[in-house]
């Protein structure tokens, strides 16, 4: 795989350097790329689509000096993680983490995740209670509101998830790493809230992204996540998700939601605590699409320590 440059892109690209140290560790049978900083309660941070473990480079340094071990990993398929062709089921990637806070020593976490990796948090929470100490998560909605959200409001979720429906397609990885994945920085526009997306930053984050969806495999298995997501509303191990995150979760719950966030609708995502039987919050953050961590990080960062620390 190539990118805009021409030159060949490997998993180097997402090892940068900084006040965090790289390390590879094998879980649930797969080799995880991660980053940690740090020492004390871990919080295990979880990112999202079309992101890698970049997404928290500022919230590493700022929760280590806080007196924890804060961790980043790349999830299957992203970054310099490993890129099997399966398991990109909502079971085996709960199990991935599940896997990844025992091979790290620990016997729980905080976890902290941002759109799919808030729904992988979700699932955690409800599949490995034990696991997880508190959660919080960031434009993502419980996993049973998203999918009723898609199909109870045609012109709000439903049409809001146009852009994952065409993740469906055939082969639809090479039409996000064209151009050197310039549909990546199209996403992100998209999804992002106004402020963010004509701020400074904005395009350095992008080309990270882009250069990382370079990677070979890793368009493809970050799409087949969606893929799971929608073929499993017509299957048996979908139904038997469904049951399963039924079951209330008794894990304290802090929910940050964008209130411009395009991709998971507030409104969706606004009735998720009635799956929370433990203390449970819900912060509507104004001005903020889909990525809180990158457009208000210091709030973001303020509500993460408050929350792990009570």
């Amino acid at each position: 795989m190539t990118d805009q440059r021409g030159g060949v892109v490997d998993e180097s690209c997402v090892l940068t350097e900084g006040p965090w140290t790289h390390r590879f560790v094998g879980a649930n049978g797969t080799r995880f790329h991660v980053v940690e900083a740090g020492t004390g309660p871990m919080v295990l941070f979880l990112h999202g689509f079309p992101e890698h473990w970049w997404a928290w480079h500022q919230m590493l340094p700022a929760v280590a000096d806080a007196g924890f071990r804060a961790v980043a990993v790349d999830l299957r398929g992203y970054g310099a993680s490993d890129k099997p062709p399966r398991g990109y089921d909502g079971y085996t990637l709960a199990a991935d983490i599940a896997g990844l806070i025992r091979a790290l020593g620990e016997r729980s976490a905080t976890i902290v995740g941002s759109g799919v990796g808030g729904m992988v948090g979700w699932t955690v929470a409800s599949f490995h209670p034990p696991l997880v100490r508190r959660l919080v998560v960031l434009g993502a909605p419980h996993p049973l509101r998203l999918r009723a959200g898609i199909f109870a409001d045609p012109r709000g979720q439903f049409a809001a998830s146009t852009p994952a429906l065409k993740f469906q397609l055939p082969r639809y990885e090479h039409v996000l790493t064209r151009d050197g994945a310039a549909a990546i920085a199209e996403i992100l526009r998209r999804w992002g809230g106004p402020r963010w997306v004509a701020g400074p930053d904005f395009e350095a984050y992008a080309e990270r992204c882009r250069e990382a969806m370079c990677i070979p495999q890793a368009a493809f298995c970050a799409l087949e996540g969606y893929r799971w997501a929608f073929r499993s509303l017509l299957r048996l191990h979908g139904y038997r998700f469904v049951r399963l995150m039924q079951k209330p979760l008794a894990t304290p719950t802090l929910q940050l939601h964008g209130a411009l966030d395009t991709a998971s609708l507030p409104r969706t995502a606004l009735g998720s605590g009635r799956y929370v039987v433990a203390p449970y919050e819900w912060r509507l953050l104004d001005g903020v699409g889909h990525f809180p961590h990158l457009e208000a990080p210091e709030l973001v960062l303020g509500e993460i320590l408050r929350w792990a620390k009570s």
